[in-house]
């Protein structure tokens, strides 16, 4: 798992890879991943949008955004989290995923940006 606080506002990110949805013969590695966000500031937030930068090893870089996360734009006051799961895949076995999230502070209205950290797509059949 690896964590990033911004803000006041906790990222984490655990990610698993899913040989079941994976088809390694089309190029298809299918990895899941969990992310819960904590609220640790003084303020009410809400998560607005999300901007993903998706590296695969053979050397294609993609980036997503849109609004919220899976059709959701969650509110958060202080200490409370929420967690959600998705998915990508990638045409190796090895990858990287980052971005950010932008949050609106409900007290004033302001818009802030907060840090997704960097977590590792890799295949288990890939770990000695």
């Amino acid at each position: 798992m690896v964590t990033l606080i911004t803000h006041g506002i906790r990222i984490s990110v655990e990610s698993a890879f899913q040989p079941q949805h994976s088809k390694p013969q089309e190029q298809m590695y299918f990895f899941a991943y969990r992310i819960q966000i904590e609220n640790t500031s003084d303020y009410t937030v809400q998560l607005l949008r999300r901007h993903w930068y998706i590296f695969d090893s053979i050397g294609v870089r993609h980036e997503v955004e849109g609004d919220g996360v899976v059709g959701q734009q969650p509110v958060l006051a202080p200490g409370e989290k929420h967690q959600y799961e998705s998915a990508c895949t990638l045409m190796s076995e090895f990858g990287t995923m980052h971005g950010r999230y932008t949050m609106e502070c409900q007290m004033d209205g302001t818009h802030f940006e907060v840090e997704i950290p960097r977590f590792e797509l890799i295949a288990a059949h890939r770990l000695n």
